[in-house]
This record gives C-alpha cells, sequence and structure tokens, in this order.
C-alpha cells in the first residue's frame, strides 16, 4: 500500500476560505442579491489576510456565485439579474435579441421519487418529489415542454397557485420563495420526434424534429436541487453554447 495513501490532499488556504463562503451561502447566511462583508471584514472573521479573501471572492466571482460591483461591493449572484437569463437557457432565436420568456404552469404534485428519480437527485427511493409539467413561452410562442422534478424537503408547500401568480423565472421563483439558488447544470441532448402530446403542447406536427434536453442543476455543496427532462421545439430557434 503506498505509504501516501492517507495523507489528506492539500487545498491551498485561498480555496479553504472559498469553501467556508460557499458553506456560509448554504446556510443562507447571506441570500441572492445581498451584499456580502467587506475584504477586511472576511479576512478578520477567518483570521487571513485580505489579498487571500480577495483571492477566494475572485474565484467564486469567476464560478458566478459572486457578483463584484464596481465602488458598491460584492454581492451574492441572482437569477434576477438580466444578465443571467441564458445562463441556463440556451435556447435563442436565429435573429439574435433576447426574446421575452413566460412559464405556464400546468401541473404541481407530490409523489414518491421513483428509481429513476432518486438517481438523479442522489436521493433515497420514496422520497418525496415535487413534479412540475409547464410550458415555456418564449415571445408568446410555446417553445418548451418541461417535466420538472424538485426534492420537497428544499421546497416545501410549493403549490400551482404559486407557480401561476409568478410572472418570473423558475429559478427567480425558486431563489426568491425559497433561497435555492441553482449554479451548476449537467444536461444531456438527444435528438426525438415530437410524440401526439408534446405536439399539441407546442402546436406542431407529430413527428416534427425536437430537442430532449435532461438537465439535472445543483446549488451549493453540489446538491442536486432540481431533475428536469425538456422538449425544445427549434422552429426559428437554435440551441447555444459558448465553450471554451
Amino acid at each position: 500500500m503506498s505509504s501516501h495513501a492517507s495523507v489528506p490532499a492539500f487545498r491551498p488556504l485561498y480555496r479553504q476560505i472559498q469553501d467556508l463562503i460557499v458553506q456560509a451561502l448554504a446556510d443562507k447566511e447571506w441570500l441572492p442579491g445581498e451584499m456580502i462583508p467587506s475584504e477586511m471584514d472576511l479576512a478578520a472573521r477567518f483570521e487571513v489576510s485580505q489579498g487571500t479573501v480577495r483571492r477566494a471572492i475572485d474565484e467564486l466571482a469567476a464560478e458566478n456565485l459572486l457578483v463584484r460591483r464596481q465602488g458598491k461591493g460584492t454581492f451574492v449572484a441572482t437569477h434576477a439579474d438580466p444578465r443571467a437569463f441564458f445562463r441556463f437557457l440556451r435556447l435563442v432565436p436565429d435573429e439574435g435579441g433576447v426574446p421575452r420568456s413566460r412559464s405556464e404552469p400546468l401541473e404541481c404534485q407530490t409523489l414518491r421519487a421513483g428509481q429513476e428519480v432518486a438517481k438523479a437527485l442522489s436521493i433515497p427511493y420514496g422520497d418525496p418529489v415535487i413534479q412540475l409539467r409547464r410550458i415555456l413561452r418564449l415571445d408568446s410562442k410555446p417553445m418548451v415542454v418541461d417535466e420538472i422534478y424538485l426534492p420537497a424537503d428544499l421546497f416545501p408547500d410549493l403549490t400551482l397557485d404559486q407557480l401561476k401568480a409568478s410572472d418570473r423565472s423558475l429559478y427567480t421563483l425558486f431563489e426568491s420563495l425559497f433561497g435555492v439558488r441553482m449554479v451548476r447544470a449537467e444536461e444531456k441532448i438527444r435528438a426525438v420526434a415530437a410524440d401526439p402530446v408534446a405536439a399539441q403542447l407546442l402546436d406542431l406536427e407529430v413527428g416534427t424534429p425536437l430537442l430532449s434536453v435532461e438537465r439535472t442543476a445543483f446549488t451549493y455543496g453540489d446538491r442536486a436541487a432540481e431533475w428536469r427532462r425538456g422538449l425544445y421545439s427549434t422552429v426559428n430557434h437554435h440551441y447555444f453554447n459558448e465553450l471554451g
């Protein structure tokens, strides 16, 4: 057995400070949109130099967890920021521009997690989950049908009425009502043909090519907070992703 097997991996001090700041975000010490303490205050709190805190904050800003505002301070990133619109929604109009989006909820119910959902959300089989179905309209045209699963403990008492009453994006709603912010996501994409149900909801012919997008979104601490399967129409739209 290697003599190095039990030696813990070294983490630079600024990375350790990053971890502590993310833990504070996960504990909802500072909520989305709120200003965090100054570098001087954080340096005193964590008993490190301001330079170490500055590097930790720089890394978290690069990861879209924090936002620096010149002359104002550092804030917790929020889905309410218009610049965040296409961070998770990658369907954009062929002619460019930012479309007006509207979420149209269809269903909201609490279920027991089946094997597929439990695996995707890394929760025990049979745990309560909230299932949502909704249509996303872009410039009033139905473009996406989503089936969404959420761990019930993160979204207590979420109702269809709450979803229908909101004119904000789902992620902005989740953030404002429950303090749950999606910070990263993994997606699998494949081509499928529209079945009769999807065709009717998206106002398309049966058999029209669609993108099937399966996404797991994670909140602070890399906890899976949402699993969704979406069917995307690409009529006058395309899926855009910037690499590198």
